[in-house]
């Protein structure tokens, strides 16, 4: 069967839900190690990252279930919702790799307000930092930071703000992980090609009058 039939496209759309599936699994392995070591004690954030590897070994099992039955129905819902997750995550990616300092700040501010005490005080204590900018719109946030903050630069009041800390290396790491994110995007509109192609091929197998 030369590539392109319906083996190679069955074969091609089997370990691309394979590799989805291990992603998934390595993002839940990842949660639930930073969760037993103490790294991010966050329920929220923990919960997130459970969430979408979830979501991600779900999305993979259907669309290798619909691969290895040639099943319509879960090919079709596989190759919608695969393409909702490729314009979310193409929107997204590109945002990150188009933008600035001042929307940087924004983005740190707002992510910042919904963190609770715990997650900002852990953070506080790994980067050794206390509160997150020091400006005349934040000032009652920063002060209020800075009285829970329990970092070791607290004693010697020589504390540098998270912020200022997290922009330093934030445009080098919005770059990485919008790179990523486009990455994976292409491989998402490939698993939605190949859905399509592979959907709408009849299996040499089957009776060839039958509907496919």
């Amino acid at each position: 069967m030369v590539c392109g039939g319906f083996t190679c496209s069955k074969n091609a759309l089997c370990s691309l839900n394979v590799v989805y599936m291990l992603v998934g699994l390595l993002l839940i392995g990842v949660a639930a190690w930073g969760k037993e070591f103490g790294i991010v004690s966050s329920i929220h954030i923990i919960g997130g990252v459970i969430a979408v590897g979830v979501f991600l070994l779900l999305i993979a099992i259907v669309g290798l279930i619909g691969a290895i039955h040639h099943h319509q129905v879960m090919l079709f819902f596989y190759m919608v919702i695969l393409f909702m997750v490729f314009l979310v995550q193409f929107g997204v990616s590109c945002s990150c790799l188009a933008m600035n300092q001042g929307q940087q700040e924004k983005l740190l501010s707002s992510t910042w307000g919904l963190l609770n005490n715990t997650t900002k005080v852990d953070l506080e204590g790994q980067l050794d930092c206390c509160g997150l900018l020091n400006t005349t719109a934040s000032r009652a946030q920063f002060e209020k930071d800075m009285a829970n903050c329990t970092a070791p630069c607290k004693a010697s009041k020589n504390c540098s703000t998270c912020g200022d800390m997290m922009l330093q290396h934030a445009t080098e790491a919005l770059k990485i992980l919008g790179g990523v994110g486009l990455f994976f995007s292409f491989t998402e509109i490939l698993g939605v090609w190949l859905a399509v192609r592979y959907r709408n091929q009849k299996d040499p197998r089957a009776n060839p009058s039958a509907f496919l």
